[in-house]
């Protein structure tokens, strides 16, 4: 008979993203309040995940409890993180996708660029005629000039730079009905431009080439200087410019193709907010805005800090938080190993990932086709940007202990395929129909 423990000693919240987790519930409570149901292909659902997420709801109508649910299966236990899988932004997009291709028979339909970081979505919607435009990293595949007013071009849930959608809208397409931008994506736009109005420079924390950080560079920089840092190691070199620690001249090299036209390292720099890739680790973009805050205390004295630094930490995607919380907690779980399911391109996934590897063996897949055997298991290491082949990969114990999240794009389904591939190398297991029933 399986069990279900909900291990009720975990930490309410990751100590790690405690403090903008605080900002962020406070700020988007009526978002919360205005979210619905929507409308997604039911091959993206798993009876089993729905279950599963419906009563750890009901038991935690709060989301106080970042604890793992155990699906106890004997030999093999597994334990699903509380929160994964498609947030609000990815069914927003693909309700408007998958809509926008059943109103629009026999119409050309194209994409900017992959609706969301999941291979399995984007080739479904390939299949059904959409075509992409770009790629991952802005490479054009379908000129502009093949477009006519009659044509549909859909915004992916990233967004778009205002210099793509002014030449959309320049050809006579209309992109308002299909825009899919994240709204949470579209929060970070609107406080960078509350603080441009008050004359403070936009500092953004991304991936210069990932699209969502290519289109909030676009709005910050139409209100007010902006410049992208990758990393901690980036934000301490561009400390070393507000500090005069550096030559001025040599911001421009370091930092080119991630500032603004016009960018003034010896002004621009005096008065500073940061925001971020909704996809970035949270305790990441903490750390730059709490080490740059403290550098503009160092320059500045500590009662004029109001004037130099932005406080905007209310900017963060509530689903990036949640997600990264429940692995922390997941991780206060003695286990074996981790599975992170999701798309090899994804950000926050891979985020997901970089948690896990620091406390144990992780997996990143795609889907549970890369399981090709107990022995054997196909996988990405992020770092390298490589698949790399892995054997011994389960333990010879019992029972094996395994540890499985998946990344905001990727669907349900995947994620239960997943759990009936490695439970198919285990003798004595429980069925996916008796299972679902367990938590009915």
């Amino acid at each position: 008979m399986i069990s279900v423990i909900l291990m009720l000693l975990g930490r309410r919240i990751a100590e790690r993203n405690h403090g903008f987790y605080s900002c962020v519930t406070a700020v988007q409570k009526t978002i919360f309040a205005r979210m619905k149901s929507f409308d997604v292909p039911i091959i993206y659902r798993s009876p089993l995940i729905t279950a599963i997420k419906k009563k750890r709801k009901e038991q935690d109508k709060m989301k106080k409890d970042f604890t793992p649910t155990l699906l106890d299966l004997g030999p093999l236990q597994i334990y699903l993180a509380r929160h994964f899988g498609f947030c609000y932004g990815v069914e927003n997009a693909i309700e408007i996708a998958f809509r926008t291709v059943e109103e629009n028979p026999g119409k050309r339909i194209f994409l900017l660029s992959e609706m969301i970081h999941n291979p399995q979505v984007n080739a479904d919607l390939q299949s059904h005629g959409v075509q992409f435009m770009q790629n991952n990293y802005g490479t054009q595949l379908i000129s502009f000039d093949e477009l006519t007013a009659d044509d549909i071009v859909i915004i992916p849930a990233f967004g778009t730079t205002l210099q793509l959608e002014k030449k959309l809208n320049d050809l006579g397409i209309q992109t308002e009905k299909y825009n899919t931008t994240c709204p949470f994506v579209e929060k970070v736009w609107n406080r960078s431009e509350q603080i441009a109005r008050k004359n403070y420079t936009i500092i953004i924390h991304g991936k210069p080439k990932h699209e969502e950080t290519r289109a909030t560079f676009s709005h910050a920089s139409a209100n007010a200087p902006s410049v992208v840092v990758k990393d901690m190691q980036q934000t301490i070199e561009l400390a070393k410019y507000i500090t005069g620690e550096k030559p001025t001249a040599q911001f421009y090299e370091e930092f080119k193709g991630q500032y603004s036209e016009n960018f003034d390292v010896t002004k621009d720099l005096d008065r500073i907010g940061v925001v971020n890739q909704t996809t970035m680790l949270a305790s990441d973009t903490q750390a730059i805005a709490d080490y740059l805050k403290q550098v503009m205390i160092s320059k500045f004295k500590p009662a004029t800090i109001d004037i130099h630094f932005a406080d905007t930490r209310d900017t963060l995607c509530y689903a990036t938080l949640e997600n990264q919380q429940a692995v922390s907690g997941m991780l206060e779980t003695d286990a074996d190993l981790a599975i992170v399911v999701g798309g090899y391109n994804s950000s926050n996934t891979s985020h997901l990932v970089e948690l896990c590897e620091e406390k144990l063996p992780t997996y990143f897949i795609s889907s549970e086709e890369k399981i090709l055997s107990a022995k054997e298991i196909l996988h990405y290491n992020f770092h390298t940007k490589e698949e790399i082949f892995t054997s011994d990969y389960l333990p010879n114990k019992n029972p094996v202990k395994i540890l499985i999240t998946s990344g905001a794009s990727c669907p349900d389904a995947l994620v239960e395929g997943v759990i009936k591939k490695v439970a198919a190398f285990f003798s004595n297991t429980i069925n996916s129909e008796d299972l679902v029933k367990s938590f009915e």
